[in-house]
């Protein structure tokens, strides 16, 4: 085999190789008298049909399996013996091939940048932290209390008003004819909780139990069911019975029916949960705060081919969005073409935080534990408060759901570990500036459905 290098051009290597005549016919009778021995010919015992008549039948299929080995192996041994990194498999281009000649091709290779990581020491970075105010607390008791109400018959001749719960059947159609879901019967409807399709809930206020109440209405244009989307619908609906709730009393026996000792040590365990959100949020911004230095800090060449992989990807989901009617609000109205320069930007920087992080983990040896993927799982449990051993639970029963959560916890591991190198600053914000997240183009794009990515 004989290589000759071109010049370079930024990280693409281009490479002229030739596979010598004699050594691919060696190849080629090597592959032949392998094939010989399990073929089957009439009037042929296996294995002894004469050479000359097998190489007839089957010397083509041969000459192109062996070429593709052939040229398998030389690229595979460019790559070693120059010490490459290809970005993605390098293309190959056969320039020559003629039975009986030497054989031709151009490898043509992206390969990944060098980077100098230099001192992380030198970032500064600040950490926003809030305390939790007494008034959530408070908040947060008054929602429980909320959702533990009981409701009672009203009794008294009065209309339904907001803040009640009717009893109702009801019957959906549209143009006269009924649609799938549409109707439901003895439903608990609690009006003002939105929680049926906009100006339903409002059409029943001041009316009495026992009535039948024409609701028209119209689907939203977003609506999930897109034979529905947009369109007019008419619900023939009776109010079957009216109910209130009644108020639940915030005390220590109230405390105890949620599993806390007495009131004063459910707002311990409340406020200790609003911290721990506080928590999460802090570091989601400092981690934000890292990427963004460090995309500011590096500069480095970054493969195209993985941009352009990465942008199909992001692309791929905005048009699925966009087809399954599920944009962004702030997309809808804007130029396809502004949004898609967008997400370019934003594969560039994805593809170039990407390949930083992972020299990171390459120079600084950071794997990926057991332990790991347990802190990951249980951070995903917390996200759930009361359905922690049933979220883990799931993780532990669904192996693809742990290997979907490996690429991001190893991406936190190595932020972590650069975070704990650098110089960073506590700083005091109140509750709304730490959750003053800058609704950036990349945020949008990960609202497709496209997962983190060091974003």
């Amino acid at each position: 085999m004989k290589v000759k290098e071109e010049k370079s051009n930024g990280l693409t290597k281009k490479y002229n190789i030739t596979i010598e005549a004699a050594d691919f016919a060696a190849a080629v009778d090597k592959k032949l008298d392998e094939v010989i021995k399990d073929i089957k010919m009439p009037g042929f015992r296996a294995g002894k049909a004469p050479k000359a008549m097998i190489e007839k039948k089957y010397r083509p299929s041969v000459l192109g399996e062996v070429l593709d080995d052939m040229v398998r192996d030389a690229v595979n041994n460019v790559i070693n013996e120059n010490k490459l990194r290809p970005a993605v498999y390098p293309d190959i281009k056969l320039d020559k091939f003629e039975d009986g000649k030497d054989i031709e091709f151009t490898m043509e290779a992206e390969v990944l940048p060098e980077i100098d990581l230099g001192d992380f020491s030198k970032l500064s970075l600040k950490k926003y932290m809030a305390k939790v105010p007494a008034e959530d607390v408070e908040k947060a008791i008054q929602q429980m209390a909320s959702m533990r109400r009981n409701t009672n018959k009203v009794e008294q001749d009065r209309t339904a008003q907001k803040g009640d719960v009717v009893v109702i059947d009801f019957v959906g159609s549209i143009d006269g004819v009924e649609f799938n879901g549409g109707k439901g019967n003895d439903y608990p409807l609690e009006l003002g909780s939105n929680s049926f399709i906009p100006g339903y809930e409002d059409q029943l206020i001041g009316h009495k139990a026992g009535e039948t109440v024409n609701v028209k209405t119209s689907f939203p244009e977003n609506y999930h069911a897109k034979d529905l989307a947009g369109k007019e619908a008419l619900f023939v609906t009776t109010i079957k019975e009216l109910r209130e709730y009644t108020p639940v009393e915030i005390n220590d026996d109230f405390a105890k029916s949620v599993g806390a000792k007495d009131l004063a040590d459910l707002k311990t365990n409340i406020e200790k949960r609003i911290a721990e959100d506080y928590e999460m949020a802090s570091h989601l911004k400092l981690k934000r705060e890292l990427l963004d230095a460090l995309d500011k800090e590096y500069k480095f060449e970054i493969p195209q081919k993985l941009v352009d992989a990465e942008y199909e990807a992001i692309e791929k989901q905005y048009q699925n969005a966009k087809a399954n009617n599920q944009l962004d609000e702030s997309d809808k109205n804007r130029d396809e073409k502004d949004i898609l320069a967008e997400y370019k930007d934003i594969a560039l920087r994805r593809v170039k935080l990407g390949l930083l992080l992972s020299e990171v983990s390459n120079k600084e040896n950071i794997t990926l534990t057991a332990d790991d993927i347990n802190k990951a799982i249980m951070n995903e449990a917390k996200k759930y408060p009361g359905q922690e051993k049933m979220v883990f639970d799931y993780y532990v029963r669904n192996k693809e759901a742990v290997e979907a959560l490996r690429a991001p916890a190893f991406e936190e591991k190595i932020i972590d570990y650069i975070i704990s190198k650098a110089k960073v600053t506590d700083t005091e914000v109140t509750v709304a500036e730490l959750y003053d997240f800058d609704d950036s183009a990349d945020t949008k794009a990960k609202k497709t459905g496209k997962k983190s990515k060091a974003a």
